[in-house]
Formats: C-alpha cells, sequence, structure tokens
C-alpha cells in the first residue's frame, strides 16, 4: 500500500520500533512503578513454573509402586499445601503487577491523548479543510485504543510468556531431560516464526480493512453533518446507497482478512498438537522403560501446556499488536505533520500600542495556478472602520484569514503599528483579534456557554451586557430553559439570524482590539441589522475595525470603502466619494437597490 506524500512509513519497513520508541518516554516517567511491577510479574511467574514441579511430586507420592508400603491417607501433606499456595502466590503477585501497572498505562495514554489533541488545534486551517473530520476522529479512536493495548500486552501479555518460557525450558532440562528442552525450543521457534511470516504478510490486508471502515465511517459523518441539505435535495436514498457501497467495501476487506486469519490460527494449532504429541510420545516410552516416573509424566504435560496454551495468546496478541501498531501508527502519522503557520524564531507578545493595520504588497494564493491577492496595499489607521466589499471570488474573505493568520502571505507583509504580525507570537497576536464569521458554528453545548466562549471567565454582569448590545435578550427569554438551553450538534436547533447574534456577544465578550466582521449581519433581518449595527457601531467606536460585506448598506459609515475584484483594489474612498466616481461601487449599490425594491414589492 502506498503512503500519501509526506507519511510516515508503515508497519513492516521498520516504522514499528519508532512508534515503540516514542511509547517509552510516557512510561519513562514512571519507571519506579514499572520496576516494582515486573518484579511482581517475576514472582508470579516463578510461581507458576513451580506449579508442575509440585505436581510431580505429588504424583510419585501416590504411585504405589514407588512407595509399596505407604498408604496413600500418608501423602505428605506439606506437598498439597505447596501446590495450592504456588498457584495462588501466581495469581496474586499477577493482580498486584497489574494493579501497579494500571496508573502508569492510563497516565501515559492520557498524555499522549492530549499531546495529539494540541497538535490537531496547531496544525494551519488548510490541513483541517482538506481533512475528513470523520476519518481523523477514527484515526484518534484506533490511535488511543491501540496504544493502550500496547501498553498492556507488552507488560501483562509479552514479557510474562517470554519469562514463562524461559523457565520453563531451564526447570523442564534440569528435571526431565535435555530433549524436552529442546522440544519445547523446538516447538516455540516455529510457533514464532510462523506467527511472524504469516501476520506481516496480513499487514497489507489489516491496513485496507482499516481505510475501508474510514471511508464507511467518513461517508456517515459527513452525510448526518449535512442533514439538512440532503432533506433539501431528497437525497436520503442516494446518501444510503452512497454509505451501502462504502459499507460492502469495508465488508469485502474483514472477510478476506478474517480468511487468511482461519489460515493463521490453523497453522499455529497443528505446531502445539505436533509438539505436544511428540514430547507426551517421548515420556510415554520413557516412564515405560522405567526411565521416568509417572509424576515426571505428569510434569511434562503440565509443562507443555503451560508453555502452548500462552503461547497460543502470545499468537492473538502478536498479531493484534501488529493491528494496534498501524492503528498508532496513523495516529503519530498526525503528529508528524508540521504545522505551516508557526512562530518566528524570537517572536514576541502582542502590546496594546501596536494599533492600525497595514497591508504591504500582499500577494497569496491557495493554489500557486490560481492567485487569489494580487500585489495588495492599504491601511487603516487606529480607531478607524475599513470595509471592503466586491463580487463573490475577490478575496474579501481571504484577508481576513491572512490578517488572523490561519495562513503566511506567499510575498509582501501584513503589519500592526508597523510591525510585521509574523514577528508576533500566534496566540497572543490572535487574543487581539475579535472574528464574527459569515458561517457561525455552534459547539453542542449551552446557549451560556457558547455565548461565554468569548472569555469563559467573564462574570455575569459582562455576560448580561452582551447580550444586551447583541440584540439576544428577546431571543433567550423566549426560551423555556433561557442560557441553559442546548443548542444541538453546530447549532441546528437554532436559527442563522440567532447564531450571528450568538457569534456577535462572544467577540464582544473578547473585547478585543481589532474587530473582523465577515458578513457579520447576513442572516438578519432589516430591523434587527440596523439595531446590532446601531450596537457595533457604538462598540466598535474606540476600536480598528475591518468589515467585509456584500451589504453595501451596512457599510456607509466606513471610514474608508475598498472595491475588490480579482484580488485587486479598483476603488477605494468614502461612500460619498464612491458614489460620486460612479464606479463599481456605484453600480454594486444601482443593483443592490434595486433589488431590494423588487424584494420589498413583491413581499
Amino acid at each position: 500500500m502506498q503512503h500519501m506524500q509526506g507519511s510516515p512509513p508503515g508497519p513492516g519497513d521498520g516504522y514499528d520500533w519508532r512508534v515503540i520508541a516514542r511509547l517509552l518516554p510516557y512510561l519513562w516517567q514512571y519507571r519506579g512503578r514499572v520496576m516494582v511491577a515486573l518484579a511482581f510479574l517475576m514472582l508470579a511467574k516463578a510461581a507458576n513454573v513451580m506449579v508442575p514441579v509440585s505436581l510431580k511430586y505429588i504424583v510419585d507420592a501416590l504411585d504405589a509402586s514407588l512407595h509399596p508400603d505407604i498408604e496413600v491417607i500418608l501423602v505428605p501433606l506439606g506437598l498439597v499445601l505447596a501446590y495450592g499456595l504456588l498457584r495462588y502466590s501466581a495469581v496474586f503477585f499477577g493482580e498486584l503487577r497489574d494493579a501497579i501497572f494500571a496508573r502508569v498505562a492510563e497516565r501515559s495514554l492520557s498524555q499522549i491523548s492530549l499531546a495529539v489533541f494540541r497538535h490537531l488545534h496547531q496544525l494551519d486551517l488548510a490541513f483541517h479543510l482538506e481533512r475528513r473530520t470523520g476519518g481523523i476522529s477514527r484515526d484518534l479512536e484506533r490511535g488511543t485504543n491501540g496504544i493502550s493495548f500496547l501498553l498492556r500486552s507488552v507488560v501483562f501479555s509479552v514479557v510474562p510468556i517470554l519469562i514463562e518460557v524461559i523457565l520453563v525450558v531451564v526447570v523442564i532440562a534440569i528435571t526431565a531431560d535435555i530433549y524436552f528442552a529442546l522440544i519445547v525450543i523446538a516447538g516455540v521457534a516455529s510457533y514464532i516464526v510462523f506467527s511472524v511470516w504469516m501476520t506481516n504478510r496480513r499487514t497489507v490486508l489489516i491496513r485496507t480493512a482499516n481505510q475501508r471502515d474510514s471511508d464507511a465511517n467518513h461517508r456517515a459523518v459527513d452525510s448526518l453533518l449535512n442533514y439538512e441539505t440532503v432533506k433539501y435535495f431528497n437525497n436520503e436514498a442516494y446518501e444510503a446507497q452512497r454509505y451501502q457501497q462504502d459499507l460492502q467495501a469495508r465488508e469485502d476487506a474483514k472477510v478476506v482478512n478474517l480468511y487468511s486469519l482461519a489460515v493463521l490460527n490453523s497453522g499455529q494449532a497443528l505446531i502445539i498438537a505436533v509438539s505436544v504429541t511428540v514430547a507426551l510420545w517421548l515420556a510415554a516410552v520413557r516412564v515405560a522403560s522405567g526411565d521416568m516416573t509417572l509424576g515426571d509424566l505428569a510434569m511434562v504435560n503440565a509443562f507443555m501446556f503451560q508453555v502452548f496454551v500462552p503461547l497460543n495468546i502470545l499468537g492473538f496478541v502478536y498479531r493484534e499488536i501488529r493491528r494496534a501498531l498501524t492503528d498508532v501508527e496513523a495516529m503519530f502519522g498526525l503528529m508528524d505533520i508540521a504545522p505551516k503557520v508557526v512562530d518566528r524564531e524570537g517572536a514576541r507578545p502582542y502590546q496594546e500600542t501596536l494599533d492600525g493595520v497595514e497591508f504591504d504588497r500582499v500577494c497569496f494564493a491557495y493554489d500557486p495556478q490560481r492567485p487569489i491577492l494580487r500585489g495588495l496595499s492599504f491601511k487603516v489607521e487606529p480607531g478607524q472602520k475599513l470595509a471592503i466589499v466586491g463580487p463573490s471570488g475577490a478575496g474579501k474573505s481571504t484577508l481576513g484569514r491572512l490578517l488572523f493568520r490561519f495562513y503566511d502571505v506567499d510575498s509582501g507583509g501584513i503589519r500592526v503599528g508597523g510591525t510585521d504580525i509574523r514577528d508576533l507570537q500566534q496566540q497572543s497576536w490572535r487574543s487581539a483579534i475579535g472574528v464574527v464569521p459569515q458561517d457561525t458554528v455552534l459547539f453542542n453545548d449551552t446557549l451560556r456557554q457558547n455565548i461565554l466562549y468569548g472569555r469563559p471567565d467573564a462574570t455575569e454582569d459582562q455576560l448580561k451586557s452582551v447580550i444586551e448590545l447583541a440584540h439576544l435578550r428577546g431571543f433567550v427569554d423566549s426560551l423555556p430553559a433561557g442560557l441553559e438551553t442546548r443548542v444541538g450538534e453546530r447549532g441546528l436547533k437554532v436559527s442563522g439570524g440567532e447564531k450571528q447574534r450568538v457569534a456577535i456577544a462572544r467577540m464582544l465578550l473578547k473585547t478585543p482590539r481589532i474587530m473582523l466582521f465577515d458578513e457579520a449581519t447576513s442572516s438578519l433581518d432589516s430591523a434587527s441589522e440596523n439595531a446590532i449595527l446601531r450596537a457595533l457601531r457604538e462598540v466598535s467606536a474606540r476600536h480598528t475595525s475591518v468589515v467585509i460585506a456584500h451589504r453595501l448598506s451596512t457599510v456607509v459609515d466606513a471610514d474608508n470603502i475598498l472595491v475588490l475584484d480579482a484580488g485587486e483594489i479598483v476603488e477605494s474612498g468614502t461612500h460619498a466619494h464612491l458614489m460620486a466616481q460612479k464606479g463599481h461601487y456605484w453600480q454594486m449599490w444601482q443593483l443592490q437597490q434595486k433589488q431590494q425594491g423588487e424584494n420589498q414589492a413583491s413581499g
């Protein structure tokens, strides 16, 4: 399976060990607990290996042919008690190991999950626009589950089984015969070699199944997030058909994966059966010839099952470890993606003395083949209101994204108070800008929490103040639960106009130095728009503000109006000045006035 450009290598090409190496620092923080857990692990396995040895002496003690003058009732009770104590000790020390290591595993998983979450928020807007939310969420879910399995399997399965195999080989060679040790070594080696070889061949099948699973999940999430659009076009059947196709592809990939799993399981079972049969045959021959006792036979039988039963589990664990490594690889692959917008070395915090915005010969393109802004230059003096108007695709919203540093300019520069914004720390600079976007998306939480998102530590009085300024009071009072009303996924329970009021309220709560309004009143009726515009004029009177607008009536009071077309400024000036020129702005004004008149006449 080919990797995406810039993605890390996958399992089978050396990446497995790098994945494990990236997990070790999280475990090393708790090395004291890890060492104690390993000590209890050794005690548990030592006790477990001694169980078959104690069983040998019990059987020999009961063998009348070895002790013809001793009654069965006189079997040393100490051996039976020792047998029971060893079995209990193996379980008890194992539980102590689990209890001590539990905090290590959970804390490490929490830290890794938090690191990935923070990294995703540091990535640039382009990444989040290009990636699929459903696919990312699936990668994160499988990745965290994979890490949880890796942390537990290494300590609870792989290491214990390997220790037990080594101890069994040593003990059976000492107490029985070197040939039994060789049978165990040959069986274990054959099992491991076959399992590794077959599992590696299945890796591509696992990856394909995961990809099909992500595709199906993305399809479902994307369709449900666009529920209203699906309904508008009566495309429920179409969406179901596309989802069915993805489910069929996932089903086919998983079935092929299960077929290969059946081959793997059958081969492992054959190796175990042959090894156990050979060992018991040799033991039976030795007993018949008088070279071994029945106790030795019982011990060999117990040792063989003690080795191969957990070894069968090891085969499963190895398969799951490979699957987990594949899943963790995808999640760490997200961590390896470097953000395109980063702080320069020596970047300093924003200071309130820096005010006024200047675009100096700014060029920018999302795609090099399609320039958006072409050498754009303008200036907004401190406290002024700049309006940007123009047809769709002129580059208006791109100016806001560049100002907020969702992207960096290709050439030229953007300055605030004479300082290039790339010389300012991103978090500090963005804290100085308040944005009311054209498409407001709300969290699936209460109305109160969505407004408080502008400043989570705001007081109740500050909250009430911005609710009044954004003309939200009537809407809040009309709700039975008031501010505690949940707005639904992406705010679907709230109308477009109400969502924009919420966006304005939480922007005001942020108390930014510079305000950016991107079609901030596009979803409001005329009465609400006029009321909010008056409030915004009052609030922004002492602030530098940039207004991106479609309705020209909302920017007539601007200190300067820029008319953009194809990424260039074709006109600039006040409303009166532009109307007097009778150019692009005048034509747009006349067209909108005509449309407004037609709408009023038809209404």
